[in-house]
């Protein structure tokens, strides 16, 4: 299936169990796949025939940095669900939030959920 990937899209946001993590906020890293026909915008060059990542950068921007809530798999549901329902060009997206600096004591690079979702027809 073909895909339009948009990596590394960065934010700000206030999701997450503590305290702290609500009121102060922290880093939110976003990766998503959507998976859709791109032949015939391949062929028309029109991009009416595809799906606008401007537009989907919004979606995701305005969930990560909006609405808090206390787990990152939230967010990727609700990224995924507002995708799906915006564009009826998308069969399937998959969604992956980071949170590259959490409040949990050790070494690591970062804690992450990827979810996949498809259209129900």
């Amino acid at each position: 299936m073909d895909k339009i990937i948009l990596k590394n899209l960065q934010f700000y946001g206030y999701h997450g169990l503590l305290p702290e993590e609500n009121k102060l906020g922290q880093r939110f890293q976003v990766d998503v796949d959507l998976y859709a026909d791109l032949k015939k915008p391949g062929e028309t060059d029109a991009m009416s025939d595809s799906i606008h990542y401007g537009h989907a950068y919004e979606v995701i921007q305005q969930i990560v940095e909006g609405e808090p809530y206390n787990l990152i798999e939230a967010v990727a549901e609700k990224i995924a669900n507002e995708l799906l329902r915006s564009f009826t060009l998308l069969s399937a997206c998959r969604i992956k939030v980071i949170k590259p600096d959490p409040p949990i004591p050790g070494h690591y690079h970062s804690v992450a959920v990827e979810i996949y979702r498809e259209r129900s027809i």
